[in-house]
């Protein structure tokens, strides 16, 4: 007699019986009603299995022959066929939108799965996080698997086979999870976690045979990775955008300084020279000269006054709005400020070269505090900006006239606001546009 063991058992090695005590595994399949545990030596058992019910059949655990392996691999690729028959339908549900602007799109503004302070200790989380991963992976637990699976009629080959095939495994799907981590920019985490859980889904097919998979707790390290690596792109993103805008507040406030001291030194200049010339008058009795002159001074005293004001209040400036519908069309606005003694300048700088047509001005408003009043403007249309990742655009969705009433409730009357736009440019421009124009929109 030997040993017959049910579908669904490992082969014990030749000449194996049951010690006294001995049971099966808990997790081993039921054996088929009727199914003998022990036969006659010279006895098929293949005929036997043959007889019992279909419903029951089950496939047994392969045992593969020292010049087999292309009995394996043709195993593996007949289940691999099985199982894309059986799924049918659900393939289309594996193909992964790789296009980075319908995944931003869908995902809005990036919302941060780990929030942390700053991008350091994003970087220490990470590092962490390394040490955990590399813990999982030397205690042998990223790659989970059969210990039951015989090779040759052995189960130390069948282990030894397992083992190896488990870092192949590995290797494979860390060599994917670290290629997700160097492809991430800016937003698409998402498209890299569906790309990762497809790469997992594929190697598991392949070792399924086996019962092989990567360990769960293993995948979720990695996860975390991407998440982590991309919560650190982003936030140093935001560091890098908030000290250049630092830098450039720190440039224009020395701009500013810069030209308040030269017109201070202008107006110094020119005051030294109408006392002078006040005396001379006096001296000489031209009471009426030097009544004109004495006009003249006081202009100059009352600019050196204000000219002194913008120096100790450096949040005095100028509040713009302006709007270029040629380059962005008649509903969009800019709201801006700068504390240039000519405001102007700083309109005429933006109208350069980067835009084809100039900008049309609507106000340019004096406050003591011009920082803070731009301030109330941006958040009375924070919902309707244009650019909502980085807020340094000062664009809006709001015609001049929206922009007007807000203003006047913020400041009072306006003497000067001019709600409809010249654009002379474009206009002229437009009667020599092609007939047909350019859609140059993206869906």
């Amino acid at each position: 007699m030997r040993f017959n063991p049910p579908p669904g058992w490992p082969t014990p090695p030749e000449g194996w019986t049951p010690p006294a005590g001995w049971v099966p595994d808990a997790s081993w399949p039921a054996p088929p009603e009727g199914w003998e545990l022990f036969i006659h030596d010279g006895d098929d058992a293949g005929a036997e299995a043959e007889a019992q019910p279909e419903a029951v059949a089950a496939p047994a655990p392969v045992s593969v022959a020292p010049a087999g392996t292309e009995v394996l691999l043709a195993r593996i690729a007949s289940l691999e066929a099985a199982l894309a028959a059986a799924q049918g339908g659900e393939a289309a549900s594996d193909v992964i939108e790789l296009s980075d602007q319908r995944i931003l799109q869908d995902v809005g503004i990036y919302r941060y799965h780990h929030p942390l302070e700053d991008a350091a200790a994003y970087k220490e989380r990470l590092q962490e996080l390394d040490g955990q991963i590399d813990a999982v992976i030397k205690a042998g637990q990223a790659i989970l698997a059969s210990e039951l699976f015989t090779f040759s009629g052995s189960l130390a080959k069948g282990r030894k086979l397992v083992a190896d095939l488990s870092k192949l495994m590995l290797r494979a799907y860390n060599a994917e999870a670290d290629n997700c981590v160097r492809s991430l920019r800016s937003g698409n985490v998402h498209t890299a976690k569906r790309r990762l859980e497809s790469a997992m889904a594929a190697i598991e097919r392949l070792g399924r045979i086996m019962e092989m998979r990567i360990s769960p707790a293993y995948h979720a390290l990695r996860v975390a990775e991407l998440e982590l690596t991309a919560d650190f792109q982003m936030k140093a993103q935001e560091e890098r955008q908030k000290a250049r805008e630092e830098r450039e507040l720190l440039r224009e406030q020395r701009r500013v300084e810069a030209e308040l001291a030269a017109e201070r030194e202008r107006l110094e200049k020119e005051r030294s020279h109408y006392v002078t010339v006040l005396e001379s008058l006096r001296a000489k009795g031209d009471e009426s000269a030097a009544a004109e002159l004495a006009g003249r001074l006081s202009d100059i005293e009352q600019a050196i006054a204000t000219n002194d004001y913008r120096i100790a209040n450096i949040r005095a400036g100028y509040v713009y709005v302006i709007s270029n519908i040629g380059a962005f069309g008649p509903g969009v606005v800019k709201i801006g400020m700068t504390r240039r003694l000519e405001p102007m300048d700083r309109v005429r700088e933006l109208g350069d070269a980067s835009v084809p047509f100039r900008y049309d001005v609507h106000a340019l408003f004096f406050s003591d505090d011009a920082i803070a009043l731009e301030h109330e403007l941006h958040k009375s249309f924070a919902h309707r900006r244009v650019n909502y990742v980085n807020e340094r655009r000062e664009f809006f969705f709001a015609t001049p006239a929206e922009v007007r009433v807000i203003l006047e409730q913020k400041v009072g009357g306006l003497l000067e606001f001019t709600e409809t736009p010249a654009a002379l440019e474009y206009f002229q421009s437009r009667g020599r546009w092609p007939a047909v124009e350019p859609d140059v929109r993206r869906e």
